[in-house]
């Protein structure tokens, strides 16, 4: 956090998506909210004591979402609950809307007083924010949550009415729920407009307001990159306010993969978990909808199988991948940023709906051997090789990795460009859509290479021993048995320029990355033996090659199985056997300086 008084403005989310779950909720049970109907949000300010407290009559928590959701339990304010046996609660916090823990950035000390609707009971959380935190019965909590800010030295800014009203303002004018302020005179007075800002015309909306909006929903502080302000009319009537974000939300790559549009029905807040309302690899976009089709009392089952979200849905992908295109066009290097950002998250598609690619493949972009800028793959078929009827790709761990693989040896030397892919995603997806505009995705390691029919630099016209008629022969069956257990096969490549010798999968195979990807996963149990390509012009292959045909077969095992570890660890992995592979190597040194 960059700027402390961001925390009020989280507070007040929280509050008010309490406010709005309470709501829904009250549609089917009015007792929840008997003798207490109007939802408010109430900031008051006790200078005696120098505290702040941001009090809501929404949902309140019980006793476990207080645990689950404020920390980790290290001790308790009453027997009974130390006994319960809570001591492996999840250590996550800030679940209670994100931010928080913001307020240990003002407070030395916080409290939450808190009663669940359906609950008799109250509790009260105490911590300084360390790791450690009281909980005891509070019997005469109201229903709702109050945060009790008992301010830290040199905060007493947040004591000034002034000053509150001036952040209610700038972050949470919008916000549907009344936001009050007591200034400790026993008056209070509303601050905020409270009005639904996606029901105002686009040109009534400030590109402040939209910030402001866009941060208190998608508890963000970084500023909307695309605002997607609309409302249609037909046989459908619904309204959204959608935003594309310009930093990574924390959360992007969390494993349940949450959408973030919440859902709203005649300005009634419904739920923020309607996995049907935008796919996981849109699951970027920050925003709500709100709709005038769906009843009020929709069920979550229903949910799921709901025609009418089905077909806001696919209004909703058509509009994001309608707008991401013409930022691609417009903006190309505000793209390439976006890219960098959400690119993998936007290629799950490609795998996940089928039905959405002819949109998002052009939306797609790619690191290449040939420039340091992104392409697309029009781009790169527009510069392929005469004899080139592929197109040919990497994927490694990183993009160094992958650029420094001695499997693009023979395609840098002949001109050949090699996408360089770095993401998970991409070794489900290619094999999916397996080609684009007639030229199939080809990977480099996997495979034997067809690189003949384009054209090879000149070659020096001395050639080193190993390609004497036999000799080569000779070196690669003797390898095929001495390393019969290791290898699936052993062969030359015209792949390889600067290096002796590469690992490579079988045609059929696993890709070397994706096989790495499932074992650490435990999808596989075991490696599988791949192909062991060596390059006929080496100096190192022409000197074992050498050493064959004169005889000299002695020492030539050790020097097999480095070679093969050679080629494992150019592929960024470790020997197959560590502690053979340092004796080996241990070995060879002490004869090469004559010990």
């Amino acid at each position: 956090y960059s700027d402390k008084s961001v925390f009020l403005r989280e507070l007040v989310s929280n509050a008010a998506d309490a406010c709005d779950k309470l709501r829904y909720l009250a549609l089917t049970d009015s007792g929840l909210i008997a003798g207490d109907p109007e939802f408010r949000i109430r900031i008051s300010i006790d200078k005696p004591a120098r505290s702040l407290t941001v009090a809501d009559n929404g949902i309140g928590m019980a006793r476990t979402e207080l645990i689950e959701n404020l920390g980790t339990i290290a001790r308790s304010g009453t027997a009974a609950f130390a006994a319960d046996g809570k001591e492996d609660a999840p250590a996550l916090i800030g679940q209670f809307g994100v931010g928080f823990y913001a307020a240990f950035m003002v407070a030395e000390r916080v409290e939450v007083v808190t009663r669940r609707a359906d609950e008799k009971g109250g509790f009260r959380w105490s911590s300084v924010g360390k790791g450690e935190f009281t909980l005891q019965p509070e019997p005469d909590a109201a229903r709702g949550t109050s945060v009790i800010l008992h301010l830290a030295e040199g905060e007493d800014e947040y004591l000034d009415p002034a000053r509150l009203r001036a952040i209610v303002e700038k972050y949470s004018n919008h916000i549907g729920v009344p936001v009050e302020l007591d200034a400790g005179s026993g008056t209070t007075a509303t601050i905020n407009a409270g009005s639904a800002l996606w029901l105002k015309p686009r040109e009534a909306v400030t590109p402040e307001e939209y910030t402001a909006f866009y941060r208190h929903h998608g508890h963000a502080f970084d500023e909307p990159w695309i605002v997607m302000h609309f409302r249609t009319e037909g046989m459908l009537s619904y309204a959204g306010l959608l935003f594309v974000p310009t930093a990574r939300p924390f959360d992007l790559f969390n494993p349940e993969r949450r959408q973030c549009v919440k859902l709203y029905v005649r300005r009634v807040f419904v739920t923020d978990d309607c996995e049907i309302l935008l796919p996981p690899w849109l699951r970027f976009v920050r925003g709500i909808v709100d709709s005038e089709d769906l009843p009020l009392n929709i069920s979550r089952e229903m949910l799921q199988s709901n025609p009418v979200l089905a077909k806001i849905r696919s209004g909703l992908v058509k509009r994001v991948l309608a707008e991401l295109t013409k930022k691609a066009k417009a903006a190309p290097g505000e793209y390439a940023t976006f890219w960098d950002s959400f690119g993998a998250v936007l290629k799950e598609g490609l795998y996940e709906e089928p039905a959405e690619r002819d949109r998002i493949l052009p939306l797609t972009r790619y690191r290449t051997t040939a420039s340091d800028n992104l392409a697309t793959l029009d781009e790169y078929v527009a510069r392929m090789k005469d004899g080139q009827d592929a197109i040919y790709y990497i994927t490694g761990d990183n993009l160094e990795a992958a650029s420094r693989s001695p499997q693009l040896e023979g395609f840098r030397a002949r001109g050949v460009e090699v996408l360089l892919l770095t993401d998970a995603v991409d070794e489900f997806w290619l094999p999916a859509i397996g080609s684009y505009a007639q030229k199939p995705f080809r990977s480099v390691t996997k495979g034997a290479t067809d690189l003949d029919r384009i054209a090879a630099p000149e070659k020096s016209a001395a050639k080193p021993a190993a390609t004497e008629p036999g000799a080569l022969d000779a070196l690669v069956a003797w390898l095929r048995l001495t390393l019969d257990d290791a290898v699936k096969d052993v062969r030359t490549t015209g792949r390889l320029t600067d290096s002796p010798a590469c690992l490579v999968a079988a045609d059929g195979a696993l890709d070397m990355r994706l096989e790495r990807i499932l074992r650490a996963h435990k999808q596989l149990d075991a490696e599988s033996k791949r192909i062991l390509e060596i390059n006929p012009d080496h100096a190192l292959i022409a000197a074992l090659a050498g050493a064959l045909k004169s005889g000299e077969k002695a020492a030539l095992d050790d020097a097999a199985f480095l070679l093969l570890d050679q080629a494992r660890l150019a592929q960024g992995e470790e020997p197959a056997d560590p502690v053979a592979f340092a004796k080996r190597m241990t070995s060879v040194m002490t004869k090469a300086l004559g010990g």
